[in-house]
């Protein structure tokens, strides 16, 4: 018998032994593993995931960037090359929405911020409180942040019922800036019940900023007034997020840490597992002071989902 036919032979022997061995492997482990655990896996949930925004068809990290603590002048304090620093670092952890105002501090500092960074991976939402001139002031903020579009553009801090009335005109100026895609997405921040009853009434809204904590802190009520302290029931304004979701609007929450007024890990944490919790909101936007706490808020945020 030649010795090729015999080395082929005992080859062949043990292909089909190892063949056989690696089909019992893989039976034995698919005994011992759920058929869904690699669907779990990747469906673990995390700070940095893009979710998208309601139907506007856009889409945002689930955990934003606040940087209008005290109007701005927290993020500000710094100074550029700091609040640089500090925006550059949210982008390297994933955390690209960034939310400013016209009349934060920090509105003329994002430009030098994300300059060299890939606009398409960064979402902007800014915020106008006048209603006058809007195409103007829109153009302005595209160019105060060198960019061609805002993502998503509000208007700011409404608490009257009639909003939408004595916003009208300014709405319509909305309108035109989206049809000239100088704002891709059109939404309110309300600070009363009343307000935003209303924004969900109105087919205008694409976008709604609500203000979301357990403890009810800072939290919209009946009273109709631009900035109302206090602790109050977060139960009606579930009721109005329940509805956005029918409406199939984006929501993004704020006041996740009471405006700074909660100061215990314990307060944070019940917090953030609130708000993760309500399938009515696609994120949330919590204003971290510097690198330091933007870590621990996305690790608070990740160790959260990770337990969800």
């Amino acid at each position: 018998m030649n010795p090729k036919d015999i080395s082929r032979r005992e080859f062949l022997g043990q292909a089909a032994l190892a063949a056989g061995a690696l089909a019992l492997a893989s039976s034995a482990i698919g005994q011992q593993l759920p058929a869904t655990a690699p669907a779990a896996a990747l469906a673990r949930r995390t700070a940095s995931d893009l979710v998208p925004l309601g139907n506007t068809g856009l889409k945002v990290s689930r955990l934003g960037l606040g940087l209008g603590s005290s109007n701005g002048m927290i993020q500000a304090a710094g100074g550029q090359e700091k609040f640089t620093a500090f925006i550059r670092h949210a982008f390297d952890q994933g955390i690209t929405m960034l939310d400013t105002a016209q009349n934060y501090r920090t509105f003329t500092m994002i430009a030098p911020a994300i300059k060299g960074l890939p606009r398409e991976k960064i979402f902007i939402q800014s915020k106008i409180e006048q209603p006058n001139d809007i195409l103007n002031a829109i153009d302005n903020h595209r160019k105060t942040f060198n960019t061609d579009y805002v993502d998503s553009l509000l208007v700011h801090i409404q608490y009257r019922e009639n909003w939408t009335e004595t916003w009208k005109r300014a709405l319509d100026d909305f309108n035109t800036a989206l049809q000239k895609k100088w704002i891709l997405s059109k939404g309110v921040s309300c600070h009363s019940l009343p307000a935003l009853r209303t924004s969900i009434s109105s087919d205008w809204t694409q976008v709604h900023l609500v203000r979301v904590n357990p403890q009810g802190i800072r939290i919209d009520n009946e009273q109709q007034v631009s900035w109302a302290g206090g602790i109050n029931d977060i139960n009606p304004v579930l009721v109005e997020l329940k509805k956005m979701k029918e409406k199939k609007r984006g929501v993004i929450g704020m006041k996740i840490f009471g405006n700074g007024e909660m100061h215990t890990d314990a307060d944070r944490e019940k917090s953030v597992r609130f708000a993760m919790s309500l399938p009515e909101i696609d994120a949330v936007i919590i204003g971290f002071a510097d690198v330091e706490q933007l870590d621990k808020g996305i690790q608070l945020v990740n160790t959260v989902l990770a337990s969800m």
